[in-house]
């Protein structure tokens, strides 16, 4: 475990921006380059500085980075006590029996979208709220990343856009392998739909005052519908103290509902139990939690993977275990079979 510093509160304005400009280099913009202006770089360090009164982290290496788009008007609207999904002021355990029953409808007007996922989708009555934070929970080799993938692109295939922030893999590896399963990310981002941005933990943990401060607007300014986290217990795993890595995932994870974006992190299991993150506060944080899982039989024939909701907010589901499989295609949910 790596334990960040005491000035880890320190802004750090290098970690999306750097990653921005490979969005920008990738997509052959020839504009992307900071360093053109003589004007704007530091006599000192060689690096681009921002125009006196800029006090966006993000604009300009964002701007290159997403031309040709569309930037939409920022939506005042959006925020803490309006449409999007409730506060952190209720945090749902989700242990009780007091939701409705999976025949009973519930009665909401938020707007709602499928997830992408065969079989998870009609387990899912209605649809998840839009501008909730979900969580895609279970150990290792049980298709989280796959999952967020999928979600993404079934966005991207309805023209939505989308942002990926890995911390576990390189940039050019998830769009690789995302490509070779079907999903066409090397495409979406060259048509400037799609930002998949990688970023070391450590670098994150480290900045993540700042990184949390620009979030909103930098995925307002991209019209992002969408986002993949992968994975959160990396981002945990920095902090050696307790209270400060609850204190540091909860205003991060409060940066992703204020942005208005159907958010998806993935997080480890507990090595105790399937059903609780590796470190105990995802679950609590998030409106939606889906549960990957490893199930072994008695007599050790096969071991196979099963899916289960945990908790949706103002939504009804299933409250089945239900089998999966991860096929070249992704991960596929047989709604309609039992585990044996």
């Amino acid at each position: 475990m790596v334990p960040v510093s005491d000035d880890a509160d320190d802004p750090d304005d290098d970690w999306f921006e750097r990653a921005l400009d490979d969005e920008a280099d990738a997509a052959g913009d020839p504009d992307s380059s900071a360093g053109d202006d003589p004007a704007a770089v530091d006599d000192d360090t060689g690096d681009p500085t921002p125009e006196d009164g800029d006090e966006s982290l993000f604009e300009e290496d964002f701007g290159s980075a997403l031309h040709d788009t569309d930037a939409p008007a920022i939506d005042a609207d959006v925020g803490p006590g309006t449409d999007g999904p409730e506060g952190f002021d209720d945090l749902d355990f989700v242990l009780g029996g007091d939701e409705p029953d999976f025949d009973e409808a519930v009665d909401s007007d938020l707007p709602r979208l499928d997830l992408g996922i065969e079989g998870l989708d009609r387990m899912i009555q209605g649809g998840i709220p839009k501008r909730s934070l979900l969580v895609a929970m279970g150990s290792a080799g049980t298709g989280k990343t796959t999952f967020g993938l999928q979600f993404l692109t079934h966005g991207l295939e309805q023209g939505e856009r989308a942002v990926f922030i890995t911390l576990e893999e390189s940039r050019e590896r998830v769009i690789n392998s995302a490509t070779e399963k079907g999903y066409g990310f090397d495409e979406y981002v060259a048509d400037g739909q799609l930002a998949v941005v990688d970023v070391d933990p450590i670098e994150m943990a480290n900045s993540l005052a700042s990184i949390r401060n620009e979030l909103p607007a930098l995925v307002e300014e991209f019209d992002a519908s969408r986002l993949v986290l992968d994975s959160v217990s990396l981002l945990e795993m920095m902090y050696e103290d307790r209270a400060k890595r609850r204190n540091e995932i909860y205003d991060f994870a409060r940066s992703l509902k204020e942005a208005g974006v159907t958010a998806l992190l993935t997080s480890e299991a507990s090595a105790e139990t399937a059903y609780a993150s590796r470190y105990g506060i995802v679950e609590y944080l998030t409106d939606a939690v889906f549960v990957l899982q490893y199930v072994r039989p008695d007599d050790f024939r096969e071991t196979r993977m099963a899916i289960e909701i945990q908790k949706i907010r103002n939504a009804n589901h299933s409250r089945e275990k239900k089998p999966y499989e991860i096929t070249g295609e992704g991960i596929s949910v047989y709604q309609q079979a039992n585990l044996f």
